[in-house]
């Protein structure tokens, strides 16, 4: 039970780290080349709200009471998701490689102890007698 909360807990921060990467590391440059876009500000007005559009944020958008379709919001969640994927998927291929590893290598028989080296010997002697 304990490890599996200290794995729930990781991986939340995980997603938190993953979220911050996306939101401010990799968006940012890629909104930069497609022309000055922030992604988080991608929106799609279905009504207005209370004050008349159009609207220059999101932010202002929500504040008005406009009901809207976030998609830069879903584009950078489902990038968050990919990361945190193909992490899980890395993660997981590395201990099935090592369980493999572990299978493949033949265990070396213990050396033989004391008592059993001098039970030989008594055996042995037996023998040539």
């Amino acid at each position: 039970m304990v490890d599996m909360a200290v794995g729930i807990i990781i991986g939340a921060a995980f997603g938190t780290i993953v979220q911050s990467l996306v939101g401010d590391v990799i968006m940012p440059p890629i909104g930069l080349a497609l022309g000055n876009i922030d992604f988080s500000n991608l929106f799609v007005l279905l009504k207005e709200g209370a004050a008349a559009g159009p609207y220059a944020s999101l932010a202002d958008a929500q504040k008005a009471g406009a009901v809207t379709i976030n998609y830069g919001k879903f584009l950078n969640t489902i990038i968050s998701f990919i990361i945190v994927a193909f992490a899980m998927f890395l993660l997981i291929r590395g201990i099935n490689s090592m369980k493999k590893q572990e299978e493949a290598a033949p265990a070396t028989p213990p050396a033989p102890s004391n008592e059993e080296k001098l039970l030989a010997e008594i055996r042995d002697i037996l023998k040539q007698r």
